[in-house]
């Protein structure tokens, strides 16, 4: 690979990735006179509207269908979590089966400069440098080698995620400081790449856009300053650069939750389909607040390790969280000490599923859905296989019509996963797809005494995300009614003068000139390895998303 400037090589295209932004988003943003004029004049120069995401609308699933123009089926990676029997890993870039963008690319003698675009450590080769962001340690592995030291040599610090102050809550003036540092970051680091590696191909990501809702959630001050401060690197980024086509595109959308928590596993306990053990168990990824941060040695506080020891104590002589819940309820304590008890302490007195022993259970919200426990898939399974279909038709019948205390719909589609997931990784989709009712309400993994119960964060996806995009052979005056997050990857292409992959489940979008379609190479990347998860369960728990 060739590492050096070429002469009379630019920039072509530009993605930037803003996670979480949606309409309502900017909406706000303008109420409150936010001064986003780089973000504003793309908006105002060319064309932008909603962007439907996928199922599941989550991070970590959504930025590969993204980058990759295919549904989770294909490229497998259905949430935070990768599962193998009842055991589980953090996903990572090996459990992604298809092609990147910047793969594709260089197939076709184009680079590309990638930051901060989730899921994508350990790295490929390819021609052109990536570092990758979410769900990677705090110093991940770069292509090429030696490029972390570089950028942290010539910028003088970078990493992945915000970093807090010991195990104590940080102020939301800290917060917002550390946010903008890590956004600038961002910035600086792709400036320095793009300058180093001239790529054909541009991808920054910047994934405080979604942090602040769930670590600030409610407050705009600092949805405001983040926004300010990632318009002022997408300013710079392109005054340095000077691309020819501007794309800018979310994961999907963020806004207030006021239906209900709908805790999938006490429903299915009470149906007779889960059984239940005590203590410990597979993390659910449910949000349990618990605002301690750790730095690249991780740790947790005395005074949580030894509520930890308390609680497990307890749990042996019989005393779970949730009956401990059930006498705080009395007093109108149980969803205050649900939001600020230490995670750990909770997970080890809590009545967790047995999933071994449970007919069909939820591992993850995250997923949107439930899992049968099938004999011959499962370790230890209990429905047969012959009994498969009929098993799932009950429990879809069941959950069709099931309705919220206020009389609402719970879900707007219960459904079996080929109805959303197809392609050779669509077995380790959920059995039966969950569609919370407008992303109003909540799935919960959580056992507790009810089925509903208030919603856990305030602020949490939406479906509906955003893009906009601008510049040489951007129609503005075109239709973008019906984008999906899936015609991102083709876009970007044909934005490149590239045929659309005939393998993509997306299409070009009007805004620009298809040039086609064609096979592309199949993938035959990186043999999947495991992640060092206990750094990054530490790190990704700090928003909040695992119990």
């Amino acid at each position: 690979m060739d590492d050096e400037r070429r002469p009379g090589s630019g920039l072509e295209t530009l993605l930037v990735g803003l996670d979480a932004a949606c309409g309502p988003v900017f909406d706000r943003l303008e109420k409150r006179g936010a001064e986003l004029p780089a973000l504003e004049g793309i908006l105002a120069d060319g064309a932008s509207g909603p962007l439907e995401s996928q199922l599941p609308p989550w991070t970590a699933s959504a930025w590969p269908s993204l980058y990759t123009g295919t549904n989770p089926g294909k490229h497998g990676v259905f949430g935070f979590l990768d599962y193998s029997g009842y055991d589980w890993d953090v996903v990572n870039a090996t459990d992604v089966r298809e092609h990147a963008l910047w793969e594709l690319l260089a197939d076709e003698g184009k680079s590309s400069v990638v930051v901060n675009v989730p899921v994508t450590h350990p790295p490929n080769e390819f021609d052109g440098a990536l570092i990758p962001g979410y769900v990677a340690p705090d110093s991940p592995t770069c292509h090429p080698d030696g490029l972390l030291d570089d950028v942290r040599e010539e910028l003088g610090a970078y990493r992945v995620y915000p970093r807090h102050t010991g195990g104590e809550e940080a102020s939301t003036e800290a917060k917002i400081d550390e946010y903008r540092t890590v956004t600038r970051m961002r910035g600086e680091a792709f400036r320095h790449l793009a300058d180093r590696f001239s790529p054909e191909f541009g991808f920054v990501q910047f994934q405080t856009t979604d942090t602040v809702f769930h670590e600030c959630p409610g407050d705009f001050a600092a949805l405001q300053a983040v926004y300010e401060a990632v318009d002022e690197q997408v300013g710079e980024i392109l005054d340095a650069c000077d691309p020819d086509t501007v794309i800018v595109a979310s994961d999907h959308g963020i806004g207030k939750y006021s239906g209900y928590d709908v805790r999938v596993n006490s429903l299915l306990r009470d149906e007779g389909y889960v059984e239940t053990a005590r203590g410990g168990g597979m993390p659910s990824w449910d949000v349990l607040r618990d605002e301690q941060f750790f730095d690249d040695e991780g740790g947790e506080s005395g005074t949580d390790a030894l509520l930890e020891r308390v609680m497990s104590g307890l749990t042996r002589v019989g005393i779970t969280s949730q009956r401990l819940n059930a006498v705080l309820d009395r007093f109108g304590l149980a969803e205050f000490v649900v939001a600020h008890a230490p995670k750990a302490m909770v997970r080890a007195g809590t009545e967790r599923v047995d999933f071994s022993a449970s007919t069909a259970y939820a591992r993850s919200h995250i997923e949107c859905g439930i899992r049968l426990n099938v004999d011959g898939r499962e370790p230890d399974g209990v429905v047969p296989a012959d009994e498969y279909e009929a098993v799932r038709a009950e429990l879809i019948d069941r959950l069709a019509t099931l309705e919220t205390p206020d009389g609402k719909p719970a879900f707007d589609d219960v459904a079996p996963r080929e109805d959303y997931f197809h392609g050779s990784e669509a077995d380790d989709a959920v059995d039966i797809v969950l569609v919370p009712h407008d992303f109003d309400q909540f799935l919960s993994t959580q056992l507790r005494g009810e089925t509903f119960g208030p919603p856990t964060e305030p602020y949490n996806h939406k479906r509906d995300g955003m893009v906009a995009a601008t510049g040489a052979g951007i129609d503005s005056d075109a239709s973008l009614a019906g984008a999906h997050l899936f015609d991102v990857a083709p876009t970007v292409l044909a934005s490149l003068g590239l045929p659309r992959g005939d393998h993509m489940d997306g299409e070009v979008l009007d805004i620009v000139e298809s040039a086609g379609e064609r096979t592309y190479p199949d993938y035959d990347g990186q043999a999947r390895e495991t992640t060092d998860e206990q750094a990054v369960e530490e790190r990704l728990s700090d928003l909040g998303y695992m119990e």
